[in-house]
């Protein structure tokens, strides 16, 4: 019942969270957005919806700046065309 009203609400699932973490980690390490959103960690568990849902997320947008989402988003929307 609390995922389906996490859900209902806005909030993200526990993985999505714990990839969040991961970006976030990552980028303020010093890696490229893209870079971090390539990695097989990042691929093993989350699709392309579950990534850009990522490029959403409000930490992950703080932590890596929201120029740097949109250039990001840009690309895949241009990929997935």
């Amino acid at each position: 019942m609390a995922g389906i009203l996490s859900k209902l609400f806005g909030r993200g699932s526990r993985t999505e969270d714990v990839l969040a973490r991961y970006v976030i980690a990552e980028t303020r390490g010093g890696r490229a957005l893209q870079e971090v959103l390539n990695d097989p960690y990042i691929k093993n568990r989350a699709d392309r919806v579950q990534v850009l849902r990522l490029l959403d997320h409000p930490e992950v947008v703080d932590a890596v700046g929201g120029d740097a989402v949109a250039r990001l988003r840009a690309q895949l929307d241009e990929l997935g065309r």
